[in-house]
């Protein structure tokens, strides 16, 4: 009887840590996913900053409210910034 017991106990035992192994394998397979995609988007991200940077730089020449003292004014008033003559496309992630 105390075999038959000790017998259970063992297999409920070896059951549970099968379970668990199983779940930590998908839990990590999900998280490799999970961070490929945030991977992939951080590319994404630098990618639109770098040409958004070159497309700011380029307009900064032809843009006759940049002075000095007229860029300071952009960056306390962010509803400056938008200029009918710049096409920025907009980008899906």
């Amino acid at each position: 009887m105390r075999r038959e017991k000790n017998r259970i106990a063992a297999q409920k035992s070896r059951m549970r840590q099968t379970q668990k192994a199983d779940s930590l394998h998908l839990e990590s397979e999900n998280l490799e996913k999970l961070n490929a995609a945030l991977r992939k988007e951080v590319k994404q991200l630098k990618e639109e900053a770098k040409y958004l940077t070159s497309v700011l730089s380029s307009h900064e020449p032809h843009c006759t409210g940049l002075t000095a003292q007229g860029h300071d004014l952009y960056l306390s008033h962010p509803s400056s910034y938008h200029h009918q003559h710049i096409a920025v496309p907009h980008y899906q992630h």
